[in-house]
């Protein structure tokens, strides 16, 4: 029988944390997992994305039900690394934790899902049903890996999903969707003495995003789940120096919507509020780069309810249910499946530690969801 011992469950992530997939280089990661399948029989294919970037498939079994398990490969920059109390690419251990970029976000549930794939593979454990591993490029930044993944008929039959994001303690089955905004406003450069020689690109855009600001952010519309809109103002670039009226003002908007104000109403209503702002003389182009709708699930399957009692068995936490203000793949993965389709995010890691400097994920965690995810599948296609 194989069952990988928990040094090479330590090496095997620290492998993939050494591999510096920031925002880009994941088909380092996807071969390294299709190397590591194929030592067990495993077959699974590149998914190509980009010139650069890729997914990777790989699978098990026959027949339903289908269980799709997804993780991303990507991670985000480890900042100033010299901020960091080690190495951000070498997975170091420190009182019960493993620490490095990505070991919380998400590399640790990305080994859970394929370790336990392999040994369910190589032990003839999965009597039915399929197992569908789905590892993703480009999650952190726009979603390119799960958008392909879902175009090219990869959830089609899929009949349960789950992706090992961070959150032991809580089962996470809605989310916002999010949508990013590039608002360029152009005007003509002139000397500050003399402003009305020029048009100043900042006054507009300044206008425009607060008012829609107002709208968007006191719109009364809320989700039972999820709660109301956000919009945020991320970035605002203009001028060169201080004594030049600047011809060219760029802002950044990350939206988080909600089913009952999705993001094409609110992509038309960033356009509409543009045209009205043009006819009066300016000149502000709406770019959308970054659309990914919210996710609304019921929450209730049989799914959940075993997820909830392995989570009491093998971390002894009591496993809540809710929705969340982030975003997963699951935007795109289930684009077309209704309020009844079983899905959830539920992984080691903690929420709290996504994306920070000194990331880390708990040790226990880390070895405790091999055992919640094998003892998962075998429930689900018993």
């Amino acid at each position: 029988m194989k069952r990988f011992t928990e040094e090479e469950k330590l090496q095997i992530l620290a492998d993939l944390i050494a591999i510096k997939s920031v925002n880009e280089n994941e088909i380092e990661v996807a071969n390294y997992l299709k190397d590591l399948f194929a030592e067990y029989g495993i077959e699974s294919k590149i998914v190509p994305v980009t010139k650069t970037r890729v997914n990777l498939v790989a699978e098990i079994g026959s027949g339903s039900p289908v269980i799709g398990i997804s993780g991303h490969m990507d991670v985000v920059s480890a900042g100033d690394e010299s901020e960091w109390k080690s190495d951000p690419f070498v997975m170091t251990e420190r009182n019960g934790n493993l620490y490095g970029r990505g070991t919380n976000d998400m590399k640790s549930g990305l080994v859970n899902l394929a370790l336990t794939m392999i040994e369910l593979k190589a032990n003839n454990e999965l009597k039915n049903g399929t197992v569908r591993f789905m590892a993703t490029t480009g999650e952190e930044v726009g979603g390119a890996g799960s958008k392909k993944l879902y175009e090219e008929g990869y959830m089609d039959d899929v009949d349960y999903l789950w992706v090992a994001e961070p959150s032991p303690e809580t089962i996470i089955y809605s989310h916002k969707g999010s949508l990013n905004f590039r608002i360029t406003s152009l005007g003509e450069a002139a000397h500050s003495s003399m402003p009305n020689h020029g048009y100043n690109a900042i006054n507009p855009i300044m206008k425009y995003l607060l008012e829609l600001d107002e709208k968007l952010n006191n719109d009364p519309r809320s989700n039972e789940v999820l709660g109301k809109l956000v919009m945020s103002t991320t970035i605002l670039n203009a001028g060169n120096q201080v004594n030049s009226v600047p011809e060219k003002a760029v802002a950044e908007i990350n939206v988080r919507t909600i089913a009952e104000f999705d993001n094409d109403e609110v992509i038309a209503l960033f356009k509409e509020t543009a045209e009205k702002y043009n006819q009066e003389g300016s000149k502000i182009h709406v770019e959308v780069t970054m659309s990914l709708p919210s996710v609304f699930t019921t929450g209730k399957s049989d799914m959940v309810e075993l997820t909830k009692e392995l989570g009491k068995k093998y971390l002894d936490l009591d496993i809540k249910v809710e929705g969340s203000p982030g975003v997963t793949d699951a935007s795109n993965l289930l684009r077309g499946k209704d309020a009844s389709f079983p899905f959830m995010m539920y992984g080691p890691g903690e929420t709290k530690m996504a994306h920070k400097t000194d990331e880390y994920v708990r040790k226990d965690y880390y070895l405790a969801f091999f055992d919640i995810y094998r003892e998962l599948i075998l429930g689900l296609t018993k």
